[in-house]
Formats: structure tokens, C-alpha cells, sequence
């Protein structure tokens, strides 16, 4: 499919459990080959929102295609091009790696003329090649991991929806994670729906996200237009001689400066209107015979927005 061609379009989506509503007249539209984010915490619709996409689950509002078609009347075609990385694994681990991705292509109807040279590539690809006649219950949280992303694109999903795919795990295995999902995107052209709470993540690999919050989109856009609409400054670290108070003190009234976030010997933190202002500050500094060691601004980040936008929501 074409990069930028529109794949998943909801418009007034809900569906409630009782008196629970879990997605709230939600409206967006993902493009193919991008990697999108729902970011929330647990309980946000995330997880809901997936199953509505798939055709788990009928909406009780609103409308949604994916891929062109209609996850309530053509779910079972629908599947068959989409593949789902849920937050648990469910691997059989009484079976091995090579018998856990046979059993599962024979279940998406892949040819059996293509299993054994299927499997064996993904094997391969996902490394696990070495360790693939082993019970996949011995296997570590990644290699678990691995193997079922790996089981997710048996049929050569042109969709693939991942749920929390790295909860639980350790810093070098999340790490390969974050590297297949970008080979995925950019390498294989794949469209990817990627559920997390881990926002450094999210901002590390998606294109755009959307925010998601009692079941309702509060914000959506790449990340780095979330922290330009959301925020409101520039953080900016000072170190200076922590003898350099009158330096401080001409700091503070600088035009430009907003904001004094923190202030202690050696360091000052400030929240300035723009770049703009760094020149003037390295002048102010050297024009009063101080001692700049150290200016660095730092963007927002997408945690510092996400958070903003939870205080938002709660106080409204």
C-alpha cells in the first residue's frame, strides 16, 4: 500500500462495559507505512481500541474502516491482513519455537507448501535460528517477545497492531524491540499500531500519537508538534562558578528569561521564551566576568506534554 494512503479512518467511535465507557467518540485517522501511537495509562481505551480495529469487538457508535473494510461485516477478511502482538505473548511453551510459528501459520491458512520456508526466514530474521528446536517456555521474556512478532507477521500482515510489546522486559531486550519496529516501518513499509504507556518509547519510534485519556483523544500530532502547541518555553541549563550570584542576579531580570525553574550553587534553570534569548544570556554572563561553563537548552519532551495533558483533563 502506498505511504500516506489513509488505512484506518474512525470517526465517533464508542463502545462502553456496562457503565464503563472504555473509547469515547473517538476520531482519527492513521496512514499507511507510519508508526502510530495510542498512549495512556491503563484503563485509557488502548487496548479497547485495538479490538474495535480488528473486529474483536462491535462499537456501540460511530464508524470505522480499516484497510477499506468494515472490522463488524468483513472481520474475518479483515484479519487475514493484519497481524496483533498482545501484551501477553500466549506462546505454548510446551511446543518449540519452529512448532509454535507451524501451528500458527496452519491456523492462518498459509499454503503448507510455503511453512517450512516461511518459518525458517522469520526464525532467521528475528535471530532465533540457533534455539529454534527448544521449548519457547525456556525462552527469556525478549526471546518470548521475538517469537511472537514473529508470529504476528506469519501471513504477511500489511497492519500490525502491538500491545505493550515491551512490558517486562530488560533495557537490551527492549532494545531489539525498538529495532524491529523500525526495520518494520521504514525497511518493509509495514504500518504499525503501537499501544504503550512507555512515552519515551513512543517518542523514540512513533511518526505521530495519538493521546488517549478515559477513553477519549485529548491530543494527537507528531510528538514534537504536541511539544510546540502544548508547551510553553524553552528549559534552559546554566552552570556557572557557584560564586557568581550578581551573574544570577542579572540572569533573572534578563528580558526573555520567563521563568526561574530551579536555582542552586553552580546551576541555574530557567524556562526562556525562545532560542532567541541563549546569545544574550552568554553575554549577560561574560559581560558581568562570570564563568559560563555550561548552556544547554532542552526541548520538552513528550512526557513533560503527556503529563501536562493529564493535569489538563483531571482538572476539567
Amino acid at each position: 500500500m502506498v505511504r500516506g494512503t489513509v488505512v484506518i479512518e474512525a470517526e465517533d467511535l464508542r463502545r462502553r462495559f456496562g457503565e464503563v465507557v472504555a473509547v469515547d467518540g473517538l476520531s482519527l485517522e492513521i496512514n499507511a507505512g507510519e508508526v502510530f501511537g495510542l498512549l495512556g495509562h491503563n484503563g485509557a481505551g488502548k487496548t479497547t481500541t485495538i479490538r474495535l480495529f480488528n473486529g474483536v469487538l462491535p462499537p456501540d457508535g460511530g464508524r470505522v474502516r480499516v484497510l477499506g473494510l468494515d472490522p463488524v461485516r468483513e472481520g474475518t477478511l479483515l484479519r487475514r491482513r493484519t497481524g496483533v502482538l498482545t501484551e501477553i505473548p500466549a506462546l505454548d511453551g510446551r511446543l518449540t519455537a519452529r512448532e509454535n510459528l507451524a501451528y500458527y501459520a496452519a491456523l492462518y491458512g498459509v499454503p503448507r507448501s510455503r511453512v517450512r520456508r516461511r518459518v525458517g526466514k522469520l526464525l532467521a530474521k528475528f535471530g532465533l535460528s540457533e534455539r529454534a528446536d527448544e521449548l519457547a517456555g525456556n525462552y527469556s521474556k525478549g526471546m518470548q517477545q521475538r517469537l511472537a512478532l514473529a508470529r504476528a507477521l506469519l501471513h504477511g500482515p500489511e497492519l500490525l497492531f502491538l500491545d505493550e510489546p515491551t512490558a517486562g522486559l530488560d533495557p537490551v531486550a527492549a532494545r531489539e524491540v525498538h529495532a524491529l519496529v523500525q526495520d518494520l516501518s521504514q525497511a518493509e513499509g509495514r504500518t504499525v499500531v503501537l499501544c504503550t504507556h512507555n512515552l519515551l518509547e513512543a517518542q523514540r519510534l512513533c511518526h505521530r500519537v495519538a493521546v488517549l485519556e478515559h477513553g477519549r483523544l485529548v491530543a494527537s500530532g507528531s510528538p514534537a508538534e504536541l511539544v510546540r502547541s502544548l508547551s510553553r518555553g524553552l528549559r534552559v541549563e546554566i552552570e556557572l562558578s557557584p560564586e557568581d550570584r550578581e551573574v544570577v542576579e542579572a540572569l533573572r531580570g534578563l528580558p526573555g528569561i520567563l521563568e526561574v525553574v530551579k536555582a542552586h550553587p553552580g546551576i541555574l534553570e530557567v524556562k526562556v521564551a525562545s532560542h532567541l534569548v541563549l546569545p544574550e544570556i552568554a553575554r549577560v554572563v561574560v559581560g558581568a566576568g562570570g564563568s559560563l561553563f555550561r548552556l544547554s537548552p532542552r526541548e520538552p519532551t513528550l512526557e513533560e506534554v503527556y503529563f501536562a495533558l493529564h493535569g489538563r483533563e483531571e482538572a476539567g
